[in-house]
């Protein structure tokens, strides 16, 4: 017994003495029961979760799973919409003024998100160099899509706010010292992540629907160079895209519906025609959702959002020649015009009746922007059943102010499913189980969940990248080659060519909205471009009416000068 106690007593004293040595780590912990950077990132699945959690994070972003207001706002308050959520006195940024303050909710939401991924980045480029349990291949081709994350990251704030904190580290303690770069400064970081990026990651047609690849960041390099005024880099890095043989412009009709009425812009945007696997040789790179698919958000608010409130329109008419009463003009939210919408964002009348002065322009087609429809909610034996609301002139005779500003204006088909792609839960039923129909157009009639919707999305696609080359030409002077390539996207739809002394950013910019509706981040481009007063006091009939030249850039949010407290983090110019 003494032996085992004295040989007891020295090992303790050897323990006791060892980590007197070495006191970092015996204290150190390790945890057993939760995952860190360092337990969870070692094969090849957790990495390639780590990067699925970027695409999520992504995704929550561009489809309003972070918060309503802040999706909206990358597209709304410009020359593209309005906010029809609010009428007087105006609130939001129908009043820049005083919404567009370091205290706005939605500068501090987007801020914080997009460092969400910026941070969820940084861990994968610095942990993937060191993997052991992955190949040399997989090391880089972790590393490549991370940096294109950061780099859209990065690239979206410096777009938004101007300079902004680098941090390219893993932050593993509170800091409270950051200051800005400038604004260059965050560019070139986008331009060094691409670069190196586009080394090892794979061509469009070898990836998975909706991987990063190579096309995509040399895409996104192309819009850094321009913000970086190397415009002959951003023609050069704009060309590699353009000239790749997996991808060119669709210009006859495909997928599914092809054998339908319509025309090859609506093919483009139809359920399940975004992917190459549609044959889809077009898009670039795809944000992926599924109805249903709890990796996904609940769904894309923007369907919800853009399309008019049909349900609340109402119209004066005559019931067997009695005096004219109002009467409701639509059954109810159907599968043929845009399913349950509550016309939040309402395009200008720019957008709607001014940059579309081609008549053959099939994005202006009825299969892509409807403008009237037939009345069925009115009484069978009144003078407006079946008419057309706009043709038949009952448009003037509408009863309720906001007719056209929030409950009725044309329905953008882009940003809704076709008729019969909605799922089946949302449509209303008769006792027997059947769909209840309209008598007009056989379409069917919802439930109040009509606003589901989950389709892929474009984040990047062919016709932006001759957008964008064509605007390298126009800021290095070259009008002839800029028209080339913006009629390159006009002759898929039909339009007539421009003529090179046309061609200018204004052209540009109209251009983008008849390609880009809907689909682009219209604040984040009009604010890279310093153009967001200019377009916005010219075309919005809202918020142009109080934009201020300062607003070309947001505020740094006032939560994060605040919190900064051991180094200072100067607010943009014309910000209190």
């Amino acid at each position: 017994m003494k032996k085992i106690f004295r040989y007891g007593c020295m090992t303790a004293l050897a323990i006791m003495s060892a980590a007197s040595c070495n006191t970092k780590e015996f204290l150190k912990e390790e945890p057993l029961d939760f995952y860190t950077p360092d337990n969870a990132l070692k094969t090849s699945a957790d990495f390639q979760s780590a990067v699925n959690y970027l695409h999520n994070r992504m995704r929550h972003i561009l489809f309003g799973g972070i918060n309503l207001d802040a999706n909206f706002s990358l597209r709304y308050a410009t020359d593209f919409a309005v906010n029809a959520t609010d009428y007087n006195p105006p609130v939001k940024l129908n009043d820049y003024k005083n919404t567009m303050v370091p205290t706005f909710n939605v500068v501090e939401v987007i801020w914080q998100n997009v460092y969400t991924v910026i941070s969820n980045a940084n861990v994968v480029i610095n942990r993937a160099p060191q993997a052991t349990g992955l190949s040399e291949a997989d090391r880089n081709l972790f590393k490549a899509q991370a940096q294109f994350f950061r780099a859209w990251g990065y690239n979206m704030l410096a777009n938004l706010y101007g300079g902004v904190p680098i941090m390219t580290e893993e932050v593993t303690i509170p800091r409270t010292n950051y200051v800005r770069a400038t604004r260059d400064e965050v560019y070139q970081l986008c331009r060094k992540d691409l670069t190196e990026a586009i080394v090892f990651l794979k061509n469009v047609e070898t990836v998975k629907d909706g991987a990063v690849n190579k096309q995509a960041a040399q895409h996104l390099l192309t819009e850094v160079l321009i913000s970086l005024k190397a415009y002959d880099e951003a023609i050069a890095s704009a060309t590699q895209v353009i000239n790749h043989p997996a991808l060119s412009l669709m210009t006859a009709r495909f997928g599914r519906r092809s054998d339908k009425p319509g025309d090859v812009y609506r093919d483009l945007f139809e359920l399940n025609n975004q992917n190459r696997t549609s044959g889809n040789k077009e898009g670039i790179f795809i944000i992926q959702t599924d109805y249903l698919n709890p990796a996904s958000p609940a769904r894309d608010v923007i369907q919800w959002a853009i399309m008019p409130n049909i349900t609340n329109l109402r119209v004066n008419t005559s019931v067997n020649g009695a005096p004219p009463t109002s009467q409701p003009a639509m059954l109810g939210f159907n599968d043929q015009l845009a399913g349950r919408g509550i016309g939040w964002i309402r395009p200008t009348k720019h957008f709607l009746y001014t940059i579309w002065g081609d008549p053959n322009d099939i994005r202006n087609s009825e299969y892509n922007i409807v403008r009237d429809f037939r009345m069925d909610g009115v009484p069978v034996n009144s003078d407006a059943y079946g008419k057309w609301y706009v043709k038949d002139g009952f448009k003037a005779k509408a009863t309720n102010f906001n007719d056209t500003i929030r409950n009725w204006y044309p329905i953008l088909k882009k940003a809704t499913f076709s008729e019969g792609d909605f799922p089946i839960e949302v449509v209303q039923k008769d006792a027997n189980g059947n769909p209840i129909m309209s008598p007009f157009g056989g379409r069917m009639l919802f439930n109040a969940s009509g606003d589901v919707y989950s389709k892929d999305a474009y984040l990047m696609r062919l016709a932006e990248t001759y957008l964008l080359r064509a605007e390298a030409y126009i800021r290095k002077g070259d009008a002839g080659s800029a028209a080339t390539d913006i009629n390159k996207v006009r002759s898929r739809s039909n339009a007539a060519d421009v003529d090179a002394g046309d061609v200018n950013m204004d052209y540009l910019l109209d251009e983008r909205l008849r390609e880009l509706y809907v689909e682009e981040l219209r604040m984040v481009t009009l604010c890279r471009m310093g153009l967001l007063y200019d377009r916005d006091k010219k075309y919005n009939e809202k918020s142009g009416l109080t934009i201020e030249t300062y607003h070309n850039l947001w505020p740094i949010p006032f939560s994060e000068i605040e919190r900064n407290t051991d180094a200072k983090i100067d607010q943009n110019t014309g910000y209190k």
